[in-house]
Protein backbone atom coordinates (compact mmCIF):
# COMPACT_ATOMS: atom_id res chain seq x y z
CA UNK A 1 0.00 0.00 0.00
CA UNK A 2 2.91 2.29 0.81
CA UNK A 3 4.29 2.04 -2.73
CA UNK A 4 0.85 2.53 -4.21
CA UNK A 5 0.46 5.81 -2.32
CA UNK A 6 3.83 7.00 -3.53
CA UNK A 7 3.13 6.24 -7.16
CA UNK A 8 -0.46 7.43 -7.67
CA UNK A 9 -0.71 10.82 -9.36
CA UNK A 10 -3.21 12.56 -11.65
CA UNK A 11 -2.65 11.76 -15.26
CA UNK A 12 -2.03 15.34 -16.39
CA UNK A 13 1.30 17.02 -17.12
CA UNK A 14 3.83 14.31 -16.33
CA UNK A 15 6.69 16.64 -15.64
CA UNK A 16 4.62 18.88 -13.40
CA UNK A 17 3.60 15.83 -11.39
CA UNK A 18 7.19 14.62 -11.08
CA UNK A 19 8.34 18.02 -9.85
CA UNK A 20 5.45 18.14 -7.36
CA UNK A 21 6.27 14.70 -6.01
CA UNK A 22 9.97 15.37 -5.67
CA UNK A 23 9.31 18.72 -4.02
CA UNK A 24 7.29 17.23 -1.15
CA UNK A 25 8.97 18.03 2.12
CA UNK A 26 11.36 20.47 0.45
CA UNK A 27 11.50 22.66 3.55
CA UNK A 28 12.60 19.71 5.67
CA UNK A 29 15.34 18.79 3.23
CA UNK A 30 16.63 22.26 2.48
CA UNK A 31 19.09 22.16 5.37
CA UNK A 32 20.94 19.26 3.71
CA UNK A 33 22.49 21.35 0.92
CA UNK A 34 25.87 21.29 2.65
CA UNK A 35 26.17 17.59 1.82
CA UNK A 36 27.42 16.58 -1.60
CA UNK A 37 24.83 15.06 -3.86
CA UNK A 38 25.48 11.32 -4.10
CA UNK A 39 24.44 8.67 -6.60
CA UNK A 40 24.90 5.01 -5.63
CA UNK A 41 24.64 2.45 -8.43
CA UNK A 42 24.44 -1.26 -7.66
CA UNK A 43 24.68 -3.19 -10.94
CA UNK A 44 23.33 -6.61 -10.09
CA UNK A 45 25.57 -9.46 -11.27
CA UNK A 46 28.32 -7.17 -12.59
CA UNK A 47 31.52 -9.20 -12.30
CA UNK A 48 34.79 -7.77 -13.57
CA UNK A 49 34.70 -10.20 -16.51
CA UNK A 50 31.54 -8.45 -17.75
CA UNK A 51 33.15 -5.05 -17.34
CA UNK A 52 36.31 -5.97 -19.25
CA UNK A 53 34.39 -7.69 -22.06
CA UNK A 54 32.14 -4.70 -22.76
CA UNK A 55 32.55 -1.27 -24.32
CA UNK A 56 31.90 1.05 -21.34
CA UNK A 57 33.71 4.35 -21.99
CA UNK A 58 31.95 6.25 -19.20
CA UNK A 59 32.92 3.67 -16.60
CA UNK A 60 36.43 3.66 -18.06
CA UNK A 61 36.53 7.39 -17.35
CA UNK A 62 35.33 6.88 -13.78
CA UNK A 63 38.03 4.24 -13.33
CA UNK A 64 40.77 6.59 -14.57
CA UNK A 65 39.56 9.66 -12.70
CA UNK A 66 38.60 8.18 -9.35
CA UNK A 67 39.12 5.12 -7.18
CA UNK A 68 38.84 1.75 -8.88
CA UNK A 69 39.38 -1.64 -7.28
CA UNK A 70 38.27 -5.24 -7.63
CA UNK A 71 37.12 -6.16 -4.13
CA UNK A 72 35.53 -9.10 -2.32
CA UNK A 73 31.77 -9.17 -2.11
CA UNK A 74 30.01 -10.97 0.71
CA UNK A 75 29.06 -14.60 1.12
CA UNK A 76 26.69 -16.06 0.27
CA UNK A 77 27.22 -14.21 -3.01
CA UNK A 78 23.53 -13.33 -3.47
CA UNK A 79 21.66 -10.06 -3.87
CA UNK A 80 20.03 -9.50 -0.47
CA UNK A 81 23.22 -10.21 1.46
CA UNK A 82 25.24 -7.71 -0.55
CA UNK A 83 22.59 -5.10 -1.33
CA UNK A 84 21.61 -4.72 2.32
CA UNK A 85 25.26 -4.67 3.37
CA UNK A 86 25.97 -1.89 0.87
CA UNK A 87 22.89 0.01 2.05
CA UNK A 88 23.80 -0.33 5.74
CA UNK A 89 27.59 -0.34 5.50
CA UNK A 90 27.58 -3.33 7.85
CA UNK A 91 28.30 -7.05 7.61
CA UNK A 92 25.41 -9.55 7.89
CA UNK A 93 26.53 -10.26 11.46
CA UNK A 94 25.35 -6.75 12.29
CA UNK A 95 22.55 -6.08 9.77
CA UNK A 96 21.03 -9.57 10.04
CA UNK A 97 20.52 -10.35 6.34
CA UNK A 98 22.10 -13.72 5.49
CA UNK A 99 20.30 -14.66 2.28
CA UNK A 100 17.27 -14.12 0.09
CA UNK A 101 15.42 -16.58 2.35
CA UNK A 102 15.80 -17.79 5.93
CA UNK A 103 14.34 -20.35 8.31
CA UNK A 104 11.91 -18.44 10.49
CA UNK A 105 12.38 -19.79 14.03
CA UNK A 106 8.82 -18.82 14.97
CA UNK A 107 7.21 -20.84 12.17
CA UNK A 108 10.04 -23.32 11.45
CA UNK A 109 9.38 -22.62 7.77
CA UNK A 110 11.50 -21.20 4.96
CA UNK A 111 10.44 -17.61 4.24
CA UNK A 112 11.53 -14.87 1.84
CA UNK A 113 13.48 -12.03 3.42
CA UNK A 114 11.26 -9.10 2.50
CA UNK A 115 10.25 -7.61 5.87
CA UNK A 116 12.31 -4.48 6.69
CA UNK A 117 12.07 -5.40 10.39
CA UNK A 118 14.61 -8.13 9.66
CA UNK A 119 17.27 -5.45 9.02
CA UNK A 120 18.93 -4.83 12.38
CA UNK A 121 20.95 -1.68 11.60
CA UNK A 122 20.01 1.65 9.96
CA UNK A 123 20.13 1.94 6.17
CA UNK A 124 21.76 4.82 4.35
CA UNK A 125 18.25 6.17 3.70
CA UNK A 126 17.60 6.34 7.44
CA UNK A 127 20.96 8.02 8.05
CA UNK A 128 20.24 10.52 5.28
CA UNK A 129 16.78 11.32 6.59
CA UNK A 130 18.12 12.11 10.06
CA UNK A 131 20.42 14.67 8.47
CA UNK A 132 17.63 16.20 6.38
CA UNK A 133 18.86 14.69 3.12
CA UNK A 134 16.15 13.82 0.64
CA UNK A 135 16.63 10.39 -0.96
CA UNK A 136 15.22 8.15 -3.67
CA UNK A 137 15.44 4.42 -4.34
CA UNK A 138 15.00 3.14 -7.89
CA UNK A 139 15.15 -0.66 -8.24
CA UNK A 140 14.16 -3.32 -10.74
CA UNK A 141 13.19 -5.62 -7.86
CA UNK A 142 10.27 -5.08 -5.53
CA UNK A 143 12.02 -6.93 -2.70
CA UNK A 144 14.63 -4.14 -2.65
CA UNK A 145 11.93 -1.49 -2.29
CA UNK A 146 10.18 -3.48 0.44
CA UNK A 147 13.37 -4.04 2.43
CA UNK A 148 15.27 -0.78 1.97
CA UNK A 149 12.83 1.88 0.87
CA UNK A 150 11.04 2.80 4.07
CA UNK A 151 12.93 6.03 4.73
CA UNK A 152 13.36 7.11 1.10
CA UNK A 153 11.26 10.08 0.00
CA UNK A 154 10.71 8.50 -3.43
CA UNK A 155 10.66 4.85 -4.45
CA UNK A 156 10.02 3.21 -7.80
CA UNK A 157 10.17 -0.30 -9.24
CA UNK A 158 8.49 -1.81 -12.32
CA UNK A 159 6.60 -4.29 -10.14
CA UNK A 160 5.43 -1.76 -7.55
CA UNK A 161 1.76 -0.89 -7.22
CA UNK A 162 0.97 2.20 -9.23
CA UNK A 163 4.12 2.11 -11.35
CA UNK A 164 2.14 1.75 -14.58
CA UNK A 165 0.19 4.94 -13.80
CA UNK A 166 3.17 6.99 -12.66
CA UNK A 167 4.55 10.02 -14.51
CA UNK A 168 7.66 7.95 -15.24
CA UNK A 169 5.48 5.47 -17.12
CA UNK A 170 3.91 8.35 -19.03
CA UNK A 171 7.35 9.66 -19.89
CA UNK A 172 9.16 6.40 -20.67
CA UNK A 173 6.36 3.93 -21.39
CA UNK A 174 4.85 1.14 -19.29
CA UNK A 175 7.26 -0.55 -16.86
CA UNK A 176 8.93 -3.52 -18.58
CA UNK A 177 8.90 -7.01 -17.11
CA UNK A 178 11.70 -7.87 -14.72
CA UNK A 179 12.91 -10.63 -17.06
CA UNK A 180 14.30 -8.17 -19.58
CA UNK A 181 17.15 -5.78 -20.30
CA UNK A 182 14.61 -2.99 -20.61
CA UNK A 183 13.68 -3.09 -16.90
CA UNK A 184 17.12 -1.70 -16.02
CA UNK A 185 16.90 0.91 -18.77
CA UNK A 186 13.52 2.10 -17.47
CA UNK A 187 14.84 2.43 -13.93
CA UNK A 188 17.92 4.37 -15.07
CA UNK A 189 15.88 6.76 -17.19
CA UNK A 190 13.50 7.38 -14.30
CA UNK A 191 16.37 8.09 -11.91
CA UNK A 192 17.95 10.53 -14.38
CA UNK A 193 14.62 12.32 -14.78
CA UNK A 194 14.30 12.60 -11.00
CA UNK A 195 17.78 14.09 -10.67
CA UNK A 196 17.02 16.67 -13.33
CA UNK A 197 13.64 17.56 -11.85
CA UNK A 198 14.66 18.07 -8.24
CA UNK A 199 17.96 19.73 -7.26
CA UNK A 200 17.16 19.01 -3.58
CA UNK A 201 17.33 15.27 -4.16
CA UNK A 202 20.58 14.58 -2.31
CA UNK A 203 20.84 10.78 -2.47
CA UNK A 204 19.78 8.49 -5.31
CA UNK A 205 20.26 4.71 -5.14
CA UNK A 206 19.87 2.72 -8.38
CA UNK A 207 19.60 -1.09 -8.43
CA UNK A 208 19.41 -2.96 -11.74
CA UNK A 209 18.53 -6.60 -12.45
CA UNK A 210 20.98 -9.42 -13.16
CA UNK A 211 18.62 -11.22 -15.52
CA UNK A 212 20.86 -10.37 -18.52
CA UNK A 213 23.88 -11.89 -16.77
CA UNK A 214 21.91 -15.00 -15.87
CA UNK A 215 21.02 -15.24 -19.56
CA UNK A 216 24.23 -14.28 -21.37
CA UNK A 217 27.93 -14.84 -20.74
CA UNK A 218 30.30 -11.82 -20.80
CA UNK A 219 31.45 -12.47 -24.36
CA UNK A 220 27.92 -12.68 -25.83
CA UNK A 221 26.62 -9.78 -27.89
CA UNK A 222 23.46 -9.30 -25.84
CA UNK A 223 25.45 -8.94 -22.60
CA UNK A 224 27.77 -6.43 -24.24
CA UNK A 225 24.83 -4.48 -25.65
CA UNK A 226 23.14 -4.38 -22.24
CA UNK A 227 26.21 -3.05 -20.44
CA UNK A 228 27.04 -0.58 -23.21
CA UNK A 229 23.56 0.88 -22.78
CA UNK A 230 23.92 1.02 -18.99
CA UNK A 231 27.20 2.82 -19.54
CA UNK A 232 25.42 5.42 -21.67
CA UNK A 233 22.99 6.05 -18.81
CA UNK A 234 25.94 6.46 -16.43
CA UNK A 235 27.16 9.17 -18.79
CA UNK A 236 23.72 10.81 -18.59
CA UNK A 237 23.87 10.64 -14.79
CA UNK A 238 27.11 12.61 -14.87
CA UNK A 239 25.54 15.22 -17.15
CA UNK A 240 22.35 15.45 -15.05
CA UNK A 241 24.29 15.92 -11.81
CA UNK A 242 27.86 17.01 -12.60
CA UNK A 243 28.40 18.01 -8.97
CA UNK A 244 27.46 14.56 -7.65
CA UNK A 245 29.64 11.80 -6.27
CA UNK A 246 29.08 8.51 -8.10
CA UNK A 247 29.65 5.33 -6.09
CA UNK A 248 29.24 2.11 -8.07
CA UNK A 249 29.70 -1.57 -7.34
CA UNK A 250 27.98 -4.96 -7.67
CA UNK A 251 26.66 -7.70 -5.43
CA UNK A 252 28.20 -10.71 -7.17
CA UNK A 253 29.45 -12.10 -10.46
CA UNK A 254 28.03 -15.08 -12.37
CA UNK A 255 29.31 -18.34 -13.84
CA UNK A 256 27.98 -21.26 -15.78
CA UNK A 257 27.04 -24.12 -13.44
CA UNK A 258 26.91 -27.70 -14.65
CA UNK A 259 25.65 -29.68 -11.63
CA UNK A 260 22.94 -29.22 -9.00
CA UNK A 261 22.53 -31.26 -5.81
CA UNK A 262 19.31 -31.50 -3.83
CA UNK A 263 20.98 -31.76 -0.43
CA UNK A 264 17.91 -33.07 1.39
CA UNK A 265 17.42 -35.94 -1.04
CA UNK A 266 21.12 -36.75 -1.25
CA UNK A 267 21.45 -36.98 2.54
CA UNK A 268 18.26 -38.99 2.94
CA UNK A 269 19.33 -41.54 0.31
CA UNK A 270 22.68 -41.98 2.11
CA UNK A 271 21.07 -42.57 5.51
CA UNK A 272 22.06 -39.16 6.87
CA UNK A 273 18.72 -37.32 6.87
CA UNK A 274 18.48 -33.61 7.72
CA UNK A 275 15.67 -31.29 8.72
CA UNK A 276 15.98 -28.93 5.75
CA UNK A 277 18.53 -27.42 3.36
CA UNK A 278 18.01 -23.79 2.33
CA UNK A 279 19.57 -22.18 -0.74
CA UNK A 280 20.27 -18.51 0.16
CA UNK A 281 19.91 -17.83 -3.57
CA UNK A 282 16.20 -18.67 -3.63
CA UNK A 283 13.88 -15.73 -4.24
CA UNK A 284 10.74 -14.94 -6.22
CA UNK A 285 12.70 -14.56 -9.48
CA UNK A 286 12.68 -18.26 -10.25
CA UNK A 287 13.44 -17.78 -13.93
CA UNK A 288 16.79 -16.22 -13.08
CA UNK A 289 18.32 -19.26 -11.38
CA UNK A 290 15.59 -21.81 -10.43
CA UNK A 291 16.44 -21.11 -6.79
CA UNK A 292 19.83 -22.81 -7.16
CA UNK A 293 22.98 -21.27 -5.72
CA UNK A 294 26.57 -22.13 -4.91
CA UNK A 295 26.05 -22.49 -1.16
CA UNK A 296 23.39 -23.86 1.18
CA UNK A 297 22.45 -23.74 4.84
CA UNK A 298 21.86 -27.20 6.32
CA UNK A 299 19.69 -27.65 9.41
CA UNK A 300 20.14 -30.89 11.35
CA UNK A 301 17.51 -33.02 13.05
CA UNK A 302 19.79 -33.16 16.10
CA UNK A 303 23.33 -31.97 16.88
CA UNK A 304 24.67 -35.52 17.07
CA UNK A 305 24.03 -35.89 13.31
CA UNK A 306 26.64 -33.28 12.40
CA UNK A 307 29.53 -35.69 11.80
CA UNK A 308 27.59 -38.10 9.59
CA UNK A 309 25.95 -35.32 7.57
CA UNK A 310 29.23 -33.50 7.06
CA UNK A 311 30.94 -36.70 5.89
CA UNK A 312 28.04 -37.42 3.50
CA UNK A 313 28.14 -33.95 2.00
CA UNK A 314 31.91 -33.92 1.53
CA UNK A 315 31.63 -37.16 -0.47
CA UNK A 316 29.32 -35.54 -3.06
CA UNK A 317 31.07 -34.50 -6.30
CA UNK A 318 31.32 -30.72 -6.51
CA UNK A 319 31.14 -30.10 -2.74
CA UNK A 320 34.23 -28.11 -1.80
CA UNK A 321 33.74 -27.50 1.92
CA UNK A 322 31.29 -27.95 4.79
CA UNK A 323 31.56 -25.43 7.64
CA UNK A 324 30.02 -25.49 11.08
CA UNK A 325 27.73 -22.63 12.02
CA UNK A 326 30.43 -21.04 14.15
CA UNK A 327 33.07 -21.37 11.43
CA UNK A 328 30.77 -19.98 8.71
CA UNK A 329 29.73 -17.02 10.88
CA UNK A 330 33.35 -16.26 11.70
CA UNK A 331 34.69 -16.64 8.15
CA UNK A 332 31.94 -14.73 6.33
CA UNK A 333 30.69 -12.29 8.97
CA UNK A 334 27.25 -13.93 9.21
CA UNK A 335 24.65 -13.74 11.98
CA UNK A 336 24.71 -17.24 13.55
CA UNK A 337 21.00 -17.21 14.42
CA UNK A 338 20.03 -16.88 10.75
CA UNK A 339 22.17 -19.60 9.17
CA UNK A 340 22.12 -23.39 9.35
CA UNK A 341 23.94 -25.81 11.64
CA UNK A 342 26.22 -26.38 8.66
CA UNK A 343 27.05 -24.36 5.53
CA UNK A 344 27.91 -26.33 2.41
CA UNK A 345 29.98 -24.70 -0.35
CA UNK A 346 30.15 -25.77 -3.97
CA UNK A 347 33.01 -25.52 -6.40
CA UNK A 348 32.74 -23.15 -9.36
CA UNK A 349 30.54 -25.60 -11.32
CA UNK A 350 28.13 -26.74 -8.59
CA UNK A 351 24.93 -25.36 -7.10
CA UNK A 352 22.36 -26.53 -4.55
CA UNK A 353 18.58 -26.34 -4.67
CA UNK A 354 15.31 -28.24 -4.62
CA UNK A 355 14.78 -30.74 -7.45
CA UNK A 356 11.46 -32.36 -8.27
CA UNK A 357 12.51 -35.99 -8.11
CA UNK A 358 16.22 -36.71 -8.61
CA UNK A 359 18.94 -36.01 -6.06
CA UNK A 360 21.10 -34.34 -8.69
CA UNK A 361 20.77 -32.80 -12.15
CA UNK A 362 23.18 -31.99 -14.94
CA UNK A 363 22.41 -28.43 -15.97
CA UNK A 364 22.05 -26.99 -19.45
CA UNK A 365 24.98 -25.31 -21.15
CA UNK A 366 23.29 -21.90 -20.89
CA UNK A 367 22.52 -22.12 -17.15
CA UNK A 368 24.25 -19.40 -15.12
CA UNK A 369 24.08 -18.67 -11.41
CA UNK A 370 26.03 -17.46 -8.37
CA UNK A 371 26.12 -17.81 -4.59
CA UNK A 372 29.59 -19.34 -4.21
CA UNK A 373 32.91 -17.77 -3.27
CA UNK A 374 33.81 -17.90 -6.99
CA UNK A 375 31.29 -15.11 -7.66
CA UNK A 376 32.35 -13.06 -4.61
CA UNK A 377 34.64 -10.52 -6.33
CA UNK A 378 33.30 -7.38 -8.01
CA UNK A 379 34.41 -3.98 -9.35
CA UNK A 380 34.14 -0.88 -7.16
CA UNK A 381 34.24 2.74 -8.39
CA UNK A 382 34.35 5.95 -6.35
CA UNK A 383 34.17 9.07 -8.52
CA UNK A 384 34.11 12.76 -7.64
CA UNK A 385 33.46 12.06 -3.94
CA UNK A 386 34.82 15.10 -2.12
CA UNK A 387 35.29 13.52 1.28
CA UNK A 388 35.78 9.86 0.40
CA UNK A 389 38.30 7.83 2.40
CA UNK A 390 41.62 6.79 0.89
CA UNK A 391 41.57 3.83 -1.54
CA UNK A 392 42.85 1.48 1.16
CA UNK A 393 39.56 1.92 3.03
CA UNK A 394 37.55 0.17 0.31
CA UNK A 395 38.42 -3.43 1.17
CA UNK A 396 35.02 -4.89 0.21
CA UNK A 397 31.91 -3.87 -1.71
CA UNK A 398 29.82 -3.23 1.41
CA UNK A 399 32.14 -0.34 2.36
CA UNK A 400 31.21 1.60 -0.79
CA UNK A 401 29.02 4.09 1.11
CA UNK A 402 29.60 3.00 4.71
CA UNK A 403 31.40 6.28 5.40
CA UNK A 404 28.52 8.51 4.31
CA UNK A 405 26.31 10.43 6.75
CA UNK A 406 28.10 9.23 9.87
Amino acid sequence: MKNAMRLKWPLYSSWVCIVCLLSLGQRAYGQAKKYQRTIIVMIDGFGEDYYRASDMPNLNQLEKSGIYKVVPSLMPAVTNVNNIAIATGELPAQNGITGNVYLNPATEKEEYIEDPKLILTPTIFERAKKLGIKSALFSCKKKTIDLMGGSAAVTLCPECDGAAASPWAQQFGPPPGVYSKEASYWIFKSAIAALKADPDLGLVYIHTTDYPMHTWAPEEADAKDFLHQLDAYIGELRQAAPDAAILLTADHGLHHKSLCWDVEKACRQRNAPIKIAISPEKDRYFKHHRGMGGSAYVYLNKPADAGAVRKTLLALPGVEAVLTRAAAARKYGLLPERIGDLMVLGDQNTVFGNLESAESEKLAAHYRSHGSQYEAHVPLFVYNAHHAPAPAYFKANYLLAAWLYK
